[in-house]
């Protein structure tokens, strides 16, 4: 009963070999787990046939991928990836009987069952779960959100498009910055600030609004020189993304009222975790008037996205496998 399940987003790619125990269980076994560059591969055919070369020793015939985007026809639309995926194309590519995919937030979703949830460090609000719903974000290439609701057998996981909602400023500086992205107005996703790339947006912006030339050239430099105090405008750079992170956390938290967790999930936060929280990230999540009371009742946490989505999309699998081929027969035979 082995199968193949990645994780796939607009930088990384997560590839593992899974085992699922055949008495209905849903117990899983890892075999083999590795993370490749996206741009180091022509298509996602390659990236996965490379984990095929170098990890699995007998046929293997089924295939699950949470992506980045969401599934439209026969194709995975997003902006973020760095190829179309289309499953006819990796079928043949790759000789499978059957690829499933998923929205990759949607496969975290199902992860806070798992060990996602004991994995975070506490960033504010209460320490432990309620029994409402659970929220995973993660801004990384992109911007991705799902909600896992409670239930019987199994928690419901809703996949979402939330990094594409308009990006509502809250401070006059914010204000200024949307003017600069947009200054004929229209459209702008949140995702272009609350993301990796967008961190550098803002602080290009920035520099720009002040009639300065920005030096650095990647967020990670952003985020070290905001570290350091080096630059101030990588310092207020950071400052407004994290503030923007809350609003926009918030706002999704009114809608859904995540008394189980907000899960903020992947490396980039992690790797700035004592700036978020020494941020306005609480105060702007916070909002104002008689719904703070209600979002102080939800605890958040950051957490390394890790092996998370890989992990979530092999439940998912296991949980649908029904409807995407016989698993089990597959696994006798091989």
């Amino acid at each position: 009963m082995q199968f193949l399940a990645g994780d796939i987003g607009g930088t990384n790619g997560h590839v593992a070999l899974m085992r699922a125990a055949d008495d209905g269980s849903g117990v899983l076994e890892t075999l083999a787990y590795r993370v490749f560059s996206c741009a180091a591969f022509p298509s996602l055919a390659d990236l996965i046939q490379a984990f095929v070369d170098a990890e699995v020793r007998t046929p293997v015939s089924h295939c699950v991928l949470a992506c980045a985007g969401q599934v439209v026809g026969d194709e995975v639309v997003n902006d973020n990836l760095a190829w179309t995926v289309r499953p006819d194309a990796l079928r043949a590519r790759l000789g499978l009987a059957e690829v499933a995919l998923l929205n990759d937030f949607e496969a975290m979703g199902y992860a806070i069952d798992g060990p996602l949830a004991a994995s975070g460090r506490h960033l504010c609000g209460p320490r432990g779960r309620g029994p409402g719903a659970s929220l995973v974000v993660g801004p990384g290439t992109g911007l991705g959100a799902a909600v896992s609701v409670p239930g019987v057998p199994h928690a419901t996981v809703l996949t979402t498009e939330a990094g594409q909602m308009d990006f509502a400023p809250h401070s006059l500086r914010e204000r200024e910055v949307l003017a600069w992205l947009a200054p004929d107005g229209g459209y702008v996703p949140v995702e272009t600030i609350v993301s990796g790339p967008g961190l550098l947006t803002v602080y290009t912006a920035l520099c720009a609004l002040d009639g300065e030339v920005p030096t650095l050239a990647t967020p990670k430099a952003v985020t070290a020189a905001a570290a350091a105090q080096a630059d101030r405008h990588a310092v207020e750079a950071v400052e407004l993304f994290c503030a923007a992170l809350g609003g926009f956390i918030g706002n999704l938290a009114m809608t859904y009222i995540p008394t189980g967790g907000v899960f903020l999930a992947g490396g980039f936060l992690s790797s700035m975790f004592d700036l978020l929280k020494r941020s306005a990230f609480e105060e702007r999540f916070l909002h104002g008037r008689s719904v703070r009371a209600l979002l102080a009742q939800v605890p958040v946490w950051v957490t390394e996205h890790g092996s998370h989505g890989v992990q979530g999309a092999a439940r998912w699998y296991v949980r649908h496998r029904e409807s995407y081929g016989a698993l089990a027969t597959e696994g006798a035979a091989a």
